[in-house]
C-alpha cells in the first residue's frame, strides 16, 4: 500500500520538483554564472585580483555560514514560506548588484544574497524530502540533484551569453524571472510544511559565531597575501580563530545547536562531507581560474569561455539521474571513490591548457573527464549524506552539507591564489593551482573509499530503496 504523500509521476510532484530546481537553482546558478563575468566586472569596476574574489567569496560567506538556520527557519515557520521569502530577498539583492557602480556596492549586494540564498537552498530539498511519498523520494532527490547540478553547469555558459550580448550586469538581472517563476510555482503547487516546534530551535548565538568565524578567517586568507591592512588582517584573523574555537564550545553546550556536533560522530556522514569539502573546493577554484584564464591568456569571449563547460551540462543532464540508480542499487561507496579521482584527473588536464591550444585538444579533454567524475559524485553524495542521519535531523543534515560545499569553495577560492602566488604570475599560479584542485578532487574519492558504507542498519532500511531517509509527510 503506497504511504501518504505526493507520488512522483503526478502532476503536483513534477510541479514540486520544478519550483525546488528553480529556486535552488537560480542560487546555484548565481554562484558560477559570476566566474565568466569576473574580467568584465574587473574593468568596468577596475577592481583587482583581491575585489574579484572577494565578489565571489562575499556570497558564499554568508550563505556557508547561514544555510544551516535558513534550513532551522525552515522547519519552525514552513519551509515553502521561508524558500519563497528568500526568492523575494534574491531578486532584489540580484537587483541591486545589477545597477551597482563600485566594486564596494557589488560586494555589499553580494553578501544579501548569501543571505537570501542561504533561506531558500535549504528550503528546496526539505520541501521534497517532507512531500513526496516515501517510496518515491530516491527518484525525487536524483531528478533534484541532476537538475540542480546542471544549474551550476550551465551558469557560465549563460553568463558568457549575456555578458557579451547585452552587459555583465545582466547576469544578475537573469535571477529575477526565474525567481518570478519558481515564486508562482511554490504558492501555487507545493503544500506547506513544518516539523514539531518543540524540535525545532533558533541558535542565533551560533549562527553569529559561524559568520565572524568565516568572515574573520576569510578576510585575512584574501587581504594579507595582498598587503593591505596588516593590523586590520592580524585583528581579523584573532577574531576569526577565537570565534571558531568559540562556535565549537558553543555547539557543545547549548540544548539545541545549530550544528548538532553528535551527527558527526556517524562515520558515513562525517566521510561524506569530507568528500563533499574536497570535491567542492576543487571545484570551485578551478572554475574561478579557469574562466578567468581563458578570456585573459588564451582570448576566449566571456561566451566562448562559458561555452567551453557545455559538455559538462550535457553530461549530467544526461546521466546523473542514472548514477543516482547505479549508487541506489550497488551502493554509494563506488562511485564515491571513482568520481571524485576522475574529476581530479579532469581538473588537472585543465590546468594544462597554455596559450595557443586548440579547444578540441587543450580544453575539450579535460572537460569530458572532469563531466564523467562529477556526474558519477553528485547524486550518490547527496544520497549517503541523507541516508547517515536519522528522519528528524533530514533538513539539519542536508543544510550541513550544503554549507560545507559552499565553506569548501569560499576557503579554495581565499587560500589556494595566494598559496601559488597568482597576483604576480597568473600563468604559472594558474596551472600549480589546477594542479593542487585536482589532488584535493582524487583526496575525496580516497576519503569516500575509507568512509562510506554500502550498506546502514535495518532500522534505517528505507534509505537503501528510496536513497533518502523515511521521512512523515506533514500538510501545512
Amino acid at each position: 500500500m503506497a504511504s501518504q504523500g505526493i507520488a512522483y509521476d503526478s502532476a503536483q510532484g513534477r510541479w514540486v520538483i520544478a519550483a525546488a530546481v528553480l529556486g535552488s537553482g537560480v542560487a546555484f546558478l548565481d554562484g558560477t554564472v559570476v566566474n565568466a563575468a569576473l574580467p568584465a566586472i574587473g574593468k568596468d569596476l577596475d577592481a583587482g585580483l583581491a575585489s574579484l574574489e572577494w565578489v565571489l567569496t562575499a556570497y558564499l560567506l554568508t550563505l556557508g555560514s547561514l544555510l544551516v538556520l535558513g534550513g532551522s527557519l525552515g522547519d519552525l515557520y514552513g519551509r515553502r514560506r521561508v524558500f519563497v521569502a528568500g526568492l523575494f530577498a534574491f531578486s532584489a539583492a540580484s537587483l541591486g548588484c545589477a545597477v551597482a557602480t563600485t566594486s564596494a556596492i557589488l560586494i555589499a549586494a553580494r553578501c544579501v544574497q548569501g543571505v537570501a540564498a542561504a533561506a531558500l537552498v535549504p528550503g528546496s530539498l526539505a520541501m521534497i524530502a517532507s512531500s513526496f511519498r516515501v517510496e518515491d523520494r530516491g527518484r525525487a532527490i536524483g531528478a533534484w540533484s541532476g537538475l540542480a547540478g546542471i544549474s551550476t553547469a550551465i551558469g557560465p555558459f549563460l553568463g558568457g551569453w549575456l555578458i557579451d550580448s547585452v552587459s555583465w550586469r545582466f547576469a544578475f538581472v537573469i535571477n529575477l524571472p526565474i525567481s518570478a517563476v519558481a515564486i508562482a510555482i511554490a504558492l501555487r503547487h507545493v503544500p506547506e510544511t513544518r516539523a514539531d516546534e518543540e524540535g525545532v530551535h533558533i541558535d542565533g548565538r551560533g549562527a553569529v559565531l559561524l559568520s565572524l568565524a568565516l568572515g574573520g578567517i576569510v578576510y585575512a586568507l584574501i587581504e594579507g597575501p595582498a598587503g593591505h591592512g596588516g593590523a586590520v588582517v592580524i585583528a581579523a584573523a584573532i577574531v576569526g580563530v577565537a570565534s571558531l574555537i568559540a562556535f565549537v564550545i558553543a555547539e557543545t553546550r547549548v540544548e539545541h545547536p545549530m550544528v548538532p556536533l553528535d551527527l558527526f560522530r556517524s562515520r558515513q556522514f562525517s566521510g561524506a562531507n569530507a568528500v563533499t569539502f574536497a570535491v567542492y573546493a576543487a571545484l570551485s577554484i578551478g572554475m574561478f581560474l579557469l574562466v578567468v584564464h581563458l578570456q585573459n591568456d588564451l582570448g576566449y569571449s566571456a561566451l566562448e569561455s562559458g561555452a567551453s563547460l557545455l559538455p559538462l551540462t550535457v553530461m549530467m543532464l544526461l546521466f546523473s539521474a542514472r548514477a543516482g540508480a547505479l549508487a541506489q542499487r550497488i551502493g554509494p561507496r563506488l562511485p564515491m571513490t571513482v568520481g571524485p579521482v576522475i574529476a581530479g584527473v579532469g581538473v588537472a588536464l585543465l590546468g594544462e591548457v597554455k596559450p595557443g591550444a586548440t579547444y578540441l585538444t587543450g580544453v575539450l579533454p579535460g572537460v569530458l573527464v572532469l563531466s564523467v567524475g562529477l556526474t558519477l559524485t553528485v547524486a550518490p553524495l547527496t544520497a549517503a549524506v541523507l541516508a547517515a542521519v536519522d528522519d528528524q535531523h533530514t533538513g539539519i543534515g542536508s543544510a550541513i552539507n550544503n554549507a560545507v560545499s559552499r565553506i569548501a569553495g569560499l576557503l579554495a577560492i581565499a587560500v589556494i591564489p595566494a598559496l601559488v602566488g597568482l597576483d604576480s604570475n597568473f600563468a604559472g599560479g594558474y596551472r600549480s593551482g589546477l594542479r593542487i584542485a585536482g589532488v584535493l578532487a582524487a583526496v575525496g574519492g580516497v576519503l569516500g573509499y575509507l568512509t562510506i558504507r554500502d550498506s546502514v542498519p535495518v532500522a534505517n532500511a528505507t534509505v537503501l530503496a528510496t536513497g533518502m531517509p523515511c521521512h512523515e509527510h506533514r500538510a501545512a
